[in-house]
């Protein structure tokens, strides 16, 4: 009630990047006033549910709704979101060096389509900063995993030398990283998903975390890929064939669109990647091929879409192990969390399954 009635009113009257901002400094703020989160813990989180838990890439996570990549760019307020209810966290996309994106205003809200549009362009502090922000985390209730992609600058056949200081500077402070090369913002990016290039980028990707996990003695953290929505049927199993071949851990599906199918506001014509309601039958489908061709060996965090509990739970039974929101959390605020988890364990008591891991790719058998 509290986001609602008086946050959401006030937040959806200011510019939208400036609302970002406000929410993600005032809980990085927050997070050092002693007591705060365990407040923020107490409003918003999620009481622990065996039927709930997943086990998944060697980590434990309490349930299976995360937060998506963009919200929390530089790990500013990894502790706060660790206190509001999410199962697991991204922070990022972060790049190698600093970068101020692309010109403003650059995020629009679609509120008769529940749906955004960004064009940031990978707009963060770099790496440098983000490990020393992270080196000052409190709270570890949740995994963080840490999104990484490439500077502007740095031309696709470099790519790689940028995803692999990413990985260098910050593998002591992620419990898994996530290679984006599905942004629609930065230039030729995309482009990276296809072929020999998605190849030589994720065997470089794969090598610097060997050479991490033996610095450090332990075992290699997983690494997971991130893939657009817009790909042809061909394209995607060319590219989801690519992804199986190199060793990673899994997929995430997905990041942003471009289509602009049947959205009704006016802010529809800017340029940029779309999320939220709009998006959310596509993913599932992408989810859904992507499971069936990989007989389920390869696990999938489903992102794109997810208002409801059903909407997280068709990406489950679709194929999805967890699955993320991002512009729920926007239009619904911290609440959505307890309203999402305890609808999944409605669909589970509904259906017959004893835990979240039952269920999912059920619509495959």
């Amino acid at each position: 009630m509290l986001y609602s009635s008086i946050l959401k009113p006030i937040f959806f009257r200011m510019d939208p990047e400036k609302a970002h901002h406000l929410v993600i400094d005032g809980l990085a703020a927050g997070g050092k006033v002693p007591g705060l989160n365990g407040i923020m813990n107490a409003m918003y989180g999620v009481a622990k549910s065996p039927e709930l838990a997943t086990e998944l890439f060697g980590l434990h996570f309490p349930h299976p709704v995360g937060l998506a990549a963009g919200l929390d760019k530089n790990g500013k307020a990894a502790d706060g979101f660790s206190s509001v209810g999410f199962g697991f966290a991204e922070v990022g996309t972060v790049t190698p060096k600093g970068q101020l994106g692309n010109d403003q205003p650059r995020l629009f809200r679609l509120p008769s389509d529940e749906a955004l549009i960004n064009r940031m362009g990978f707009n963060n502090d770099g790496t440098a900063a983000m490990a020393k922000r992270l080196a000052r985390r409190k709270i570890s209730r949740i995994p963080v995993a840490v999104n990484i992609g490439k500077n502007k600058t740095t031309p696709n056949e470099l790519a790689h030398e940028d995803y692999q200081t990413c990985i260098r500077d910050l593998y002591a402070y992620g419990d898994f990283f996530v290679v984006n090369i599905s942004s629609p913002n930065t230039p030729d990016l995309r482009d990276l998903q296809h072929g020999d290039e998605l190849r030589r980028l994720l065997s470089s990707v794969n090598q610097e975390i060997i050479t991490q996990a033996s610095k450090s003695g332990k075992k290699a953290k997983p690494v997971l890929v991130k893939i657009a929505p817009d790909m042809t049927d061909e394209q995607l199993a060319l590219t989801v064939d690519t992804i199986m071949e190199s060793g990673v851990s899994g997929i995430i599906a997905t990041n942003t669109t471009l289509s602009r199918e049947g959205l009704g506001h006016a802010n529809a014509r800017e340029a940029g990647g779309l999320s939220g309601k709009p998006l959310k039958d596509r993913s599932t489908e992408v989810i859904r091929s992507v499971y069936r061709q990989t007989g389920g060996q390869l696990p999938i965090i489903g992102s794109g879409g997810i208002f409801t509990a059903q909407d997280a739970y068709d990406k489950i039974r679709a194929g999805a192990s967890l699955v993320e929101i991002y512009t729920a959390l926007i239009y619904k605020g911290p609440g959505v969390l307890r309203e999402l988890t305890n609808g999944l364990k409605e669909c589970l008591h509904r259906d017959g399954y004893r835990n979240i891991a039952e269920a999912v790719g059920a619509d495959h058998r």
